[in-house]
C-alpha cells in the first residue's frame, strides 16, 4: 500500500464532515502505512472461493472487477458509517470538491440505515430553490432506486453535467412521496454571509468549511467592524445547518477567536493519530468582545470542533441545541491504480479532553425552536443514531471526568429549523443570542 496523500495544500487533513454532494472532505495526513499481520490464508481462501463460485453459477454474468469492489465496498462499510472504499472514479470525484464551486445540485448528504438524507440544501443551489428541507429522503433518482447503495453511489447519480435535469423521489413524513425535478449546476458556496445586527452586533454564518471560507470570514469581520464604527458590542457565529468541511479551515476559524492553545485533538490506535491541532498565539480577531455561537444537531464534525474549541477556552458562550456527534477521522489511503480506501483511523476531542464522536457538543443555554419555525414533520438524526456508529471506549475514551454527559435529544426530538426562517429576524434563537449578549455583556466574553 501506498503513503497517505498529501492534499489540501499540502497540510494535515482528515474528514471532518458528513460526505456532501460535491463538498466536504478535510483529507489525510501524511503517514506511511505500517506493517501489517499478514492476511489469515484462510480467509483469503474463503474469498477467493466465494468469488468463484458466483462467477460460475450467478444466474447472470459478473463484470470484471465488480466482485472486488464489491467486496471491498462490503468490508470498509461495515466498520461503521464513514468508512469506504472508493474506485478510481470516486476517488477522483472526492478530490475536487473542496474549492467551494461544483456541478450539481447542492444538497449535503447524510445515507441513514440505508436511505440518503438531507442535512441541508446550500444557498442558491437548485435543491434550495426546489423547496427540498433538512430530513427529506430522497429514495429514488430518475426512477432508479437510491436506497440501499452507498453514499459515493449516490453522490455520483445526484451529481452531473450543468444543465443536465434529474427527478428525485422524495419521502416526507406527512405527505405521500414526490417527485421533484431539478436542473443541475455550477453550484458557487458562499460559505459565509454577514449581517450588522443592532446594537452593533456583527452575526456571520458559516455554511461550510471549504477552502475559502478563512478568508471570506476574516473579509466579512473587517467590513462589519467598519460598518459598526469600528468596534462590536457583541458577536455571533452561526453555525446551525452546517455540515462540517475542511479540518485545516475549522482549526483557522476557531483560531481567529482565540490568542492561542488547543482546538482540536485525535486519537486513535497508531501514535501517529495522536496528533493536537494548535491556535497561534495572538490571533483573536475580536479580543474582548462578548460571543455567542449558534448550534443545532445539524452542525456537524468541523463545526463541532470550532464550537468545543470556543467552549471550552470559555471564549463563548454556545446556544442553540445539542449538535451532530461526528467526532470520527477519516484519512484517505490511495492504492495504485484501484481508488483509494476511506478509512476511520482516529475519534476528535475538543481540549479539555471531551470526545466529539457520538456525544456531540451541549449548548451552554438550550434554545429549542418554537413551532412554527421547524421543518413540519422531519426529526433530526444524529450520529448515534447511524448503525454501526462508533463508541469510544478503553485508550479512546473521554479523558475530560469533569464534564457530565450530554442530555439526551428534547422529549419531542430535534426538529431542522425552517431555512427560510435561518439568519432572519423571524429566527426565535438568534434573537435569543442577540438579547443575550445585550444583557450579558461581560458573561459572554471570557
Amino acid at each position: 500500500m501506498t503513503k497517505r496523500r498529501h492534499f489540501s495544500r499540502g497540510r494535515a487533513c482528515a474528514f471532518a464532515a458528513t460526505l456532501l454532494i460535491g463538498l466536504s472532505l478535510t483529507g489525510c495526513h501524511p503517514v506511511a502505512a505500517n506493517d501489517a499481520p499478514p492476511a489469515d490464508p484462510a480467509d483469503v481462501a474463503l474469498i477467493e472461493q466465494a468469488m468463484k463460485e458466483v462467477q460460475k453459477s450467478y444466474v447472470q454474468p459478473v463484470q470484471p472487477g465488480q466482485l472486488a469492489t464489491g467486496a471491498l465496498k462490503g468490508m470498509l462499510s461495515r466498520l461503521d458509517p464513514h468508512s469506504d472504499y472508493m474506485d478510481e472514479r470516486e476517488y477522483r470525484d472526492l478530490m475536487s470538491t473542496t474549492s467551494g464551486q461544483f456541478g450539481g445540485i447542492g444538497i449535503e448528504i447524510s445515507v441513514d440505515e440505508g436511505v440518503p438524507q438531507v442535512l441541508s440544501a446550500i444557498d442558491g443551489s437548485p435543491a434550495a430553490a426546489a423547496g427540498l428541507n433538512p430530513g427529506d429522503r430522497i429514495t429514488k433518482a430518475d426512477g432508479q432506486a437510491l436506497v440501499g447503495l452507498d453514499i459515493e453511489e449516490v453522490v455520483r447519480r445526484l451529481r452531473g453535467n450543468p444543465g443536465t435535469p434529474v427527478v428525485l423521489t422524495i419521502a416526507r413524513a406527512g405527505r405521500p412521496q414526490f417527485d421533484v425535478k431539478l436542473t443541475r449546476a455550477i453550484v458557487k458556496v458562499d460559505s459565509v454571509k454577514a449581517a450588522l445586527q443592532p446594537g452593533r452586533i456583527g452575526y456571520i454564518r458559516i455554511s461550510t468549511f471549504d477552502e475559502n471560507t478563512a478568508v471570506e470570514l476574516r473579509a466579512a469581520i473587517a467590513k462589519l467592524k467598519q460598518q459598526a464604527g469600528g468596534s462590536f458590542a457583541g458577536f455571533i457565529l452561526d453555525l446551525r445547518n452546517d455540515a462540517g468541511g475542511l479540518l485545516d479551515t475549522a482549526i483557522e476559524v476557531a483560531a481567529d477567536f482565540l490568542d492561542s492553545g488547543t482546538v482540536v485533538t485525535t486519537r486513535g490506535r497508531e501514535p501517529d493519530e495522536n496528533r493536537v491541532y494548535d491556535a497561534p498565539p495572538n490571533g483573536d480577531l475580536l479580543r474582548g468582545v462578548p460571543m455567542v455561537v449558534l448550534i443545532n444537531g445539524a452542525s456537524a464534525s468541523a463545526s463541532e470542533i470550532v464550537a468545543g474549541a470556543l467552549q471550552d477556552d470559555h471564549r463563548a458562550t454556545i446556544m442553540g441545541t445539542r449538535s451532530f456527534g461526528k467526532g470520527s477521522v477519516q484519512s484517505i489511503i490511495p492504492i495504485a491504480g484501484h481508488g483509494a480506501l476511506r478509512l476511520t483511523t482516529a475519534l476528535y476531542y475538543t481540549p479539555s479532553g471531551r470526545s466529539i464522536q457520538g456525544q456531540g457538543i451541549t449548548p451552554d443555554i438550550v434554545v429549542n425552536l418554537p413551532k412554527e419555525q421547524q421543518v413540519a414533520n422531519a426529526l433530526m438524526t444524529y450520529e448515534s443514531d447511524l448503525a454501526g456508529s462508533l463508541r469510544p471506549t478503553g485508550p479512546l475514551a473521554p479523558t475530560d471526568k469533569n464534564k457530565p454527559p450530554p442530555p439526551p435529544p428534547n422529549p419531542g426530538g430535534d426538529h431542522p429549523i425552517d431555512p427560510a426562517v435561518l439568519g432572519t429576524a423571524k429566527d426565535a434563537q438568534l434573537i435569543a443570542a442577540i438579547d443575550y449578549l445585550k444583557k450579558h455583556p461581560r458573561t459572554a466574553a471570557r
